[in-house]
């Protein structure tokens, strides 16, 4: 589930146009924390989860709902 919400968290990124700087700039994150959530090697907290929607302008259900759809297509 993990690579799934990674990708859910790019999926969205990327609709909006940023990459993974401006997104770690905006959720107040490390880049590095960011590249790690999206390959699936790093687990976010409810924190981090927060802070990626905000910065990604959606609610944290609405990555749980894209990741559970692409866990489920997978």
């Amino acid at each position: 589930m993990g690579m799934a919400f990674g990708r859910a968290v790019k999926l969205r990124r990327v609709e909006l146009g940023y990459n993974q700087e401006g997104l770690a700039d905006k959720a107040k994150l490390a880049r590095s924390f960011v590249s790690s959530v999206e390959r699936g090697v790093a687990k976010a907290s409810i924190v981090s989860v927060w802070k990626l929607a905000q910065a990604l302008s959606c609610n944290p259900s609405d990555l749980w709902i894209t990741a559970e759809r692409l866990y489920d297509a997978s």
